[in-house]
């Protein structure tokens, strides 16, 4: 492997990213109620850990950040990562609607 420790990384979820999921469960729960809440983000942390066998499989952001990459869950949600030599560090979960490079631009600022 080359000494990248992949497949089988372990995924992590940043500050950020853990506030992101949640906002957005108490969002969905204000909307569709706690139940249906808590199925989406069991959904959405379950793609995120995906990423721990996958982790070149969304798009590079280098435009962005160098090293970012970016995967749409069910078109709503872009999960915001970074492959790092032993895990999958998860920065963020925005939804896709927002300007992901504003959105960074207001992170490091």
């Amino acid at each position: 492997m080359g000494g990248t420790g992949w497949p089988g990384l372990k995924v992590s979820f940043s500050e950020d990213a853990s506030d992101d999921l949640s906002e957005l469960g108490i969002w969905i729960a204000e909307r569709a109620g706690r139940a249906t809440a808590e199925v989406y983000l069991a959904r959405l942390r379950a793609s995120c850990l995906k990423l721990s066998d996958f982790p070149r499989h969304g798009t590079p952001r280098n435009d962005i950040e160098w090293g970012l990459r970016t995967i749409t869950f069910e078109r709503r949600i872009l999960i915001v990562y970074r492959v790092e030599k032993e895990r999958v560090l998860i920065l963020r979960l925005i939804r896709t609607a927002r300007d992901i490079a504003a959105q960074f631009a207001n992170d490091q600022g």
